[in-house]
């Protein structure tokens, strides 16, 4: 095939058909990790990558859930186990431990910081009204970091607030 043959079967713009990627348009996308036997999510729209784990560089005096920071294309990324910081599984590193980096933007803040989270799993499509409130009967998870409940095969995903998951760091609360 020559390059003109193939330049022909280019779609103009306008004219791509996207068959099978009608999820974009129906409820929210959230990408579901676990922490140990649970079940967690977060906006996909806020994910700005996941990385494989690698030690970060630790920050003395830090709380034992700030497990460091990361330089990610010169900008220093502060590094939370959510396992450690929810009390939630055992915490080992397996080569499916990951880091989720998440970029929040509001009027308030511009802010990306890393979740270290035991796998990442699926990407979950929910209506809002699949989405069930949490029940408030305290427990390792602030209810503010709780969006919703949705259930997904035979678990519970617990939808987590991107927003509150950025200011983890600055509470006292160890």
């Amino acid at each position: 095939m020559d390059i003109q043959s193939l330049a022909q079967t280019i779609p103009v713009e306008g004219e791509i058909s996207l068959d099978g990627l009608d999820f974009i348009s129906h409820g929210d996308e959230y990408l579901t990790f676990c922490l140990g036997e649970e079940h967690y999510g977060v906006e996909i729209l806020a994910v700005k990558e996941i990385r494989c784990w690698e030690t970060p560089t630790l920050i003395p005096n830090s709380p034992s859930y700030v497990k460091g920071v990361i330089n990610i294309r010169g900008i220093i990324i502060p590094i939370i186990d959510l396992r450690i910081r929810f009390g939630v599984g055992e915490v080992v590193y397996e080569p499916t431990t990951v880091v989720i980096v998440l970029n929040v933007e509001t009027e308030a803040v511009n802010r990306m910081m890393g979740f270290v989270v035991d796998a990442v799993s699926d990407v979950l499509s929910a209506d809002e009204e699949s989405i069930k409130p949490a029940p408030n009967f305290g427990g390792n998870i602030p209810s503010e970091l709780v969006a919703g409940l949705i259930n997904m095969d035979e678990s519970v995903v617990t939808l987590l607030v991107t927003e509150q998951l950025l200011t983890l760091e600055e509470d006292s609360h160890d």
